[in-house]
């Protein structure tokens, strides 16, 4: 069973296969400060609709963009610059319906211990 999630606008829609088992509560620099949860998933397998509204940042080693919408600023997903389908990618599942985020398990990572994630 698919799930979608949108930003707070509606303008960029996320589809993903199914409920992840647990999602990431990571405290590194930037995502302590996004507020994200991440749900990972292969890249192939997550639908993006409105990617003409979207804008990615990039940091560190420039590995990874940092995917928002440019309408309402909504962190929709991180994934590699060299895209690649069967790599994961993250999706913030804070943009999933909030009874469907309140059943999923969450999991601590500590990033900043890791120096910040410099990707």
């Amino acid at each position: 069973m698919s799930l979608t999630g949108a930003c707070h606008c509606g303008a960029v829609r996320v589809t993903v296969p199914r409920r992840p088992r647990s999602v990431t509560d990571c405290n590194c620099s930037i995502c302590r400060r996004y507020g994200v949860l991440w749900a990972y998933y292969r890249a192939g397998q997550v639908k993006v609709e409105g990617a003409r509204h979207t804008e990615a940042y990039k940091w560190g080693r420039k590995a990874l963009n940092f995917v928002r919408c440019k309408n309402c600023g909504c962190l929709v997903t991180w994934q590699r610059v060299k895209r690649d389908p069967d790599r994961y990618m993250g999706v913030n599942w804070r943009n999933f319906p909030l009874a469907i985020v309140e059943q999923t398990r969450v999991k601590k990572l500590d990033g900043a211990a890791w120096g910040g994630h410099s990707w």
